[in-house]
């Protein structure tokens, strides 16, 4: 790769650092184990159900594991492996992407008629490669992905390898979904052993959506009724709090039928074979968060998962917190202290979530209070108190953490 130039702007390349706050797909230093964190932000273990958030002005320092820590004030260094050209083309669609009238315009030109014409068509997916796909994808198989994560590895970064299928509607395309992500876990044996960190799995992509808001729906029952039993529901770990969302389910589901709790036993074993096949090349696995309609469904069978294959002093199973809902940290807080009485150590992936307008949307139909956060500063506050809460106590234990954040605040505290 090409050198930056010396002369180009850093107010261009912190504003490159600084200008997305919200969560996607990660890089993370390939000297940081993975399963232990490299920073402690010594903070208190005084949280007697969930972690609040607290002030804290921690710097960031090398710990003893001399464990590298970018420096993001650092544009020089921090992009000295990524051409000049590169850079630019990367500031101008992250520009672009922020303009609201731009991202609207180009919804509707998607959503229009247009697109029934093929030059026009072909225009605008050419276009569409060139800018946020090139930005965003890291390719459109194993093949271009490999080539991406090997760049960043000789960067010093390791990849996560996501593969973009979700919703799927059926047994069918659930099952061709798992193909491709058993194909992505293989494919990280053909690159260098610590190269990438995770593989990321969405299991809208191995079990249909209305499955998922089926059970999602018996489970919120089950909660807030004790007599109501599930005799399909396998070992697990909490998924609720007190002041999780319940609105979803106003009235007792009907049962599982035979074929929906066979349809189920399908999505475990999906997601059996996808875990199975990443651990052999010894690469975790991160669940990725959905939407409140579904999202119990997804931590059911991701602390399923957690509880089957999580080592006694190594998590290789992450579950993903979403911290702009306002139950995150009680809900987090009692998963984790219900699997430290199993001695089962946890991992997590923090975020702050992609849904709002969508959930704010919903609850206001309904006459409910929103689940999300009522301002982003309580959105920060959650994410940073989160994080703090499991920094702490990863640097004592067992567990793992991975801060999902474009947010440099977020990243300095921790």
């Amino acid at each position: 790769m090409a050198m930056v130039n010396k002369n180009i702007s850093s107010k261009i390349l912190r504003s490159l650092v600084r200008r997305t706050n919200s969560a996607s797909t990660i890089t993370t230093s390939r000297y940081h184990q993975t399963n232990k964190s490299s920073l402690n932000a010594a903070t208190s273990n005084e949280f007697s159900t969930s972690p609040h958030p607290v002030a804290n002005n921690t710097n960031i320092v090398t710990n003893n594991d001399n464990d590298d820590i970018f420096n993001f004030e650092d544009t020089k260094a921090l992009f000295a492996s990524v051409s000049t050209g590169k850079l630019l083309h990367s500031a101008a669609t992250l520009n672009a992407s922020a303009i609201e009238p731009m991202v609207d315009l180009s919804i509707w030109v998607m959503n229009s008629r247009l697109m029934e014409f093929r030059l026009f068509h072909d225009v605008v997916m050419s276009t569409i490669k060139y800018t946020a796909y090139d930005h965003f994808v890291a390719g459109g198989d194993t093949v271009e992905t490999g080539k991406t994560v090997l760049k960043l590895y000789d960067s010093g970064l390791r990849g996560m390898l996501d593969y973009g299928l979700e919703h799927a509607t059926d047994n069918d395309s659930c099952d061709e979904a798992t193909n491709q992500l058993i194909k992505t876990a293989e494919s990280t044996r053909f690159l260098p052993p610590t190269s990438v960190s995770f593989v990321a799995v969405k299991v809208t992509a191995v079990c249909p959506v209305y499955l998922l808001r089926r059970v999602s729906d018996l489970l919120r029952w089950e909660y807030k009724n004790s007599s109501f039993k599930l005799p399909w529901k396998q070992q697990t770990l909490p998924i609720f709090s007190e002041n999780s969302p319940f609105y979803h389910t106003l009235q007792q589901p009907s049962p599982l039928t035979a074929e929906e709790e066979q349809d189920l036993e399908l999505a475990h074993k999906r997601l059996m074979s996808i875990c199975e096949k990443s651990f052999e090349s010894n690469v975790p696995v991160v669940i990725d968060a959905e939407d409140t309609s579904i999202q119990p469904a997804i931590d059911y069978m991701t602390y399923w998962a957690s509880v089957k294959y999580n080592e006694p002093q190594r998590a290789i199973v992450y579950g993903t917190i979403q911290a702009y809902l306002k139950d995150a940290g009680d809900r987090m807080a009692l998963t984790k202290k219900a699997a430290d009485k199993m001695g089962l150590p946890l991992g997590f992936k923090f975020v702050r979530g992609a849904y709002m307008s969508s959930e704010r949307k919903l609850a206001q139909s309904l006459g409910v209070e929103s689940p999300i956060h009522d301002t982003i500063d309580d959105a920060h506050n959650c994410y940073n108190g989160c994080a703090r809460y499991m920094l702490d106590q990863v640097s004592n234990g067992p567990g793992g953490i991975i801060l999902a954040t474009h947010n440099l605040d977020s990243g300095n505290k921790e």
